[in-house]
């Protein structure tokens, strides 16, 4: 089994949140926390390598935990994976602009009303299930994964 720590920003402004390409699908910005980083400060780094704009976080959303099965993973051979992730809400200085020579591109300002038709990670809908809705718990039910949700 493998594990990451990860933190997760959601940045909506006017009904659009702030979205990054990864690969073939649509996420998040934000990413791994790296080995003595603290999530809040792992969610600013993401932000600016991911879209080169300063993110001012304004509150912890939430935390996620779930477990992808080896069926569901790219390399099922590795077993299953957990992947915690720290949601934070923040607000963006700058204009967005694509990561150099990173894993992410397009970062972009997208309408709320489009994210169900876009091809997108499952933590894109725990982000703004989070922001949208900021249950007490800081937690939100499992994502349905298929179609257009991946993992």
């Amino acid at each position: 089994m493998t594990f990451r720590l990860a933190a997760y920003a959601v940045s909506i402004e006017n009904d659009h949140v702030l979205l990054v390409r990864d690969d073939d699908h649509w996420s998040l910005p934000g990413g791994g926390v790296e080995p003595l980083e603290d999530p809040f400060d792992a969610v600013v780094r993401e932000v600016a390598e991911e879209t080169g704009c300063e993110a001012v976080v304004e509150r912890l959303l939430g935390v996620d935990s779930r477990v992808i099965s080896p069926a569901d993973r790219y390399d099922p051979s590795r077993g299953s994976h957990q992947n915690v992730g720290v949601f934070y809400l923040v607000r963006i200085t700058g204009e967005p602009r694509p990561e150099p020579n990173g894993a992410t591109a397009d970062p972009q300002w997208t309408p709320i009303s489009a994210v169900a038709g876009l091809r997108r990670s499952s933590l894109l809908d725990v982000g703004l299930a989070l922001a949208l809705t900021r249950p007490p718990t800081g937690h939100v039910g499992p994502v349905e994964v298929g179609g257009l949700v991946q993992h």
